[in-house]
């Protein structure tokens, strides 16, 4: 075999098959990279300062409007996963996912939201690289939450 042919039986090898039910449009309207990626900031509430201070009427309107908020950030295509922690030593209270860029603009998202206003809860941001396809995870979840908080 020659040196060329064996090159270019290697680089022939060396390919991937393409993916036989790729959607584009779907990956186009995801946001997806070719590799079916796209980036995200983790955002993990822990607890804030004043989460102690901050009882009866006044916490239930922030926890009502912490959810609106996220329901509204859902609807914008800009809050992908969202969902408390079960109990644990570090003070981690919930995780958002943020289809953002940057730290900076998940930052301006969590600062809209009452609980973060008030203290109850501050926010950690970690930039992650995931797959796509949990910008499909808010419409799926409408569809299986047989009841809205």
């Amino acid at each position: 075999m020659s040196a060329l042919a064996a090159i270019t039986g290697f680089a022939q090898a060396a390919e991937k098959p393409s993916n036989p039910i790729y959607d584009a449009g779907l990956a186009k309207k995801l946001g997806a990279n070719d590799m079916g990626m796209r980036n995200y900031v983790l955002a993990i509430l822990k607890t804030g300062p004043k989460d102690a201070e901050i009882k009866g009427d006044e916490r239930t309107r922030a926890f009502q409007g912490h959810f609106e908020n996220m329901n509204r950030l859902s609807d914008h295509g800009k809050l992908t996963v969202a969902g408390p922690f079960g109990k644990n030593d570090k003070a981690f209270r919930g995780l958002w996912i943020f289809a953002v860029a940057t730290v900076e603009e998940a930052q301006r998202l969590a600062e809209t939201d009452p609980t973060v206003k008030a203290g109850i809860f501050v926010v950690d941001y970690v930039p992650w690289f995931g797959s796509a396809s949990l910008m499909a995870t808010p419409e799926i979840h409408k569809k299986i939450a047989k009841t809205n908080p």
